[in-house]
């Protein structure tokens, strides 16, 4: 079975995302909860992880499993998405504040489209 078009956004999604966790991690240590230690090796790791859920998600025989880690890696990150949101409340930057807001909705329809994946494979 093919894989779903939003299933395919949320490979690229992925895919720029564990890049960037890769070669720019200063980017994302603002995000990091306190309680989460060892932000650098968490953030490469995250990153490792993105890149093999997209690529999993590709071949159909991987989709399944690769489907239901990239649900479970959305998941898992969300605190780091309201964490940004928090910080964005506090900020004068209207632009920060803007792109904090916007990613935690998208949250849902990425989970969803992992899960789609998953039915696929």
């Amino acid at each position: 079975m093919p894989l779903p078009w939003d299933a395919k956004v949320l490979v690229g999604i992925l895919g720029v995302s564990g890049t960037l966790h890769l070669v720019r991690p200063e980017t994302y240590e603002p995000l990091m909860p306190e309680l989460v230690p060892a932000h650098r090796p968490v953030i490469y790791g995250s990153g490792v992880a993105e890149l093999l859920c997209a690529a999993g998600l590709l071949h159909p025989r991987t989709r399944r499993l690769a489907g239901h880690a990239s649900a479970a890696l959305l998941v898992v990150v969300f605190p780091g998405n309201l964490k940004m949101a928090d910080d964005a409340r506090r900020s004068r930057s209207t632009r920060f504040k803007q792109i904090a807001y916007a990613r935690l909705p998208l949250q849902v329809p990425m989970v969803r489209a992992a899960l789609r994946a998953a039915r696929t494979g």
